[in-house]
């Protein structure tokens, strides 16, 4: 069964298919999520998360290691499977079904059907390295689309160009930096026309100096309107670019609001301490003296 998830690795096609944002998602919410509990054992990962995302909203998700946020993530793409409660794309119950008031795992067919609007760009690049760029674009849009060559091409260098990167079309993987096979992995997704873009720490894996060219890529896919959710550890893009901040701390929503509510006026104790060790780690000092 081919994957309707656009960039989920491990399918033969890859990859698949302020207060003004918080008022208005409910509403028009494109991703609500309700009472989201994950186990791993005895280890309960998520504890009874509630989320909305609204349409052309941009929410990034932020928190200490292990704190729930990328399980979250690929929660929202049934990548996870959750143990209670809700995850609703567009409306449509997301992993299962009620059949004889009893609650079952969807079919396949049911959850692909759920997750079709839905792209995912993960950490790692999951680039088909025997494939150029293009034909990374291309394999789900012909397997899973059922285009043909022709128009795959076509549209593949479409996204390619919109990423920046239509003079590498031809280029494989390996020939390509750390950035750039993000980029194509971010228009992988992006050719199979998703409503929704998950990012999970798009940037972890890049050098220092290869971060910023995503970043753009995202900047500009937050302009155009895309709705978006990122677990992120660039705080810099979330202040920038968020809608609505989410802190996750210990599986559940310690704190979300605009990005000013939550980096400057939040006066929760577990995220303040948070924001203290991200700056102390990522602050430059120049002591008098040294050289």
């Amino acid at each position: 069964m081919r994957s309707a998830l656009a960039g989920a690795p491990g399918d033969a096609a890859a990859p698949a298919d302020a207060a003004g944002s918080a008022a208005r998602a409910p509403d028009g919410a494109l991703i609500q999520v309700r009472g989201l509990r994950k186990h791993y054992g005895d280890v309960e990962v998520l504890r009874g998360v509630d989320l909305d995302i609204g349409k052309s909203e941009v929410v990034c998700i932020i928190g200490p290691s292990g704190s729930g946020k990328s399980t979250l993530l690929r929660c929202l793409a049934f990548l996870e499977e959750y143990d209670a409660g809700d995850v609703l794309i567009e409306g449509e119950l997301l992993g299962y079904a009620t059949r004889n008031g009893k609650r079952v795992k969807a079919s396949h067919a049911q959850i692909n059907h759920a997750r079709r609007n839905v792209g995912m760009v993960f950490q790692q690049f999951n680039l088909w390295p025997h494939m150029t760029a293009a034909g990374n674009v291309m394999e789900a849009l012909q397997r899973v689309r059922g285009r043909s060559r022709d128009e795959a091409r076509r549209t593949a260098l479409a996204m390619l160009d919109r990423v920046g990167l239509a003079a590498r079309a031809d280029a494989y993987p390996a020939k390509l930096s750390g950035g750039q096979q993000q980029r194509v992995a971010i228009a992988r997704a992006l050719a199979m026309e998703p409503h929704i873009m998950l990012f999970d720490e798009p940037t972890s894996a890049l050098d220092p100096e290869l971060v910023g060219e995503v970043l753009q890529v995202m900047k500009q896919l937050a302009r155009d309107g895309m709705t978006m959710a990122v677990v992120t550890h660039e705080m810099g893009f979330a202040a920038q670019v968020a809608d609505k901040v989410v802190f996750i701390d210990e599986g559940r929503i310690a704190v979300q609001g605009s990005p000013h509510d939550v980096f400057h006026d939040a006066d929760h104790p577990r995220l303040r301490q948070f924001l203290q060790n991200y700056f102390d780690r990522n602050a430059f000092w120049t002591r008098g003296g040294d050289q």
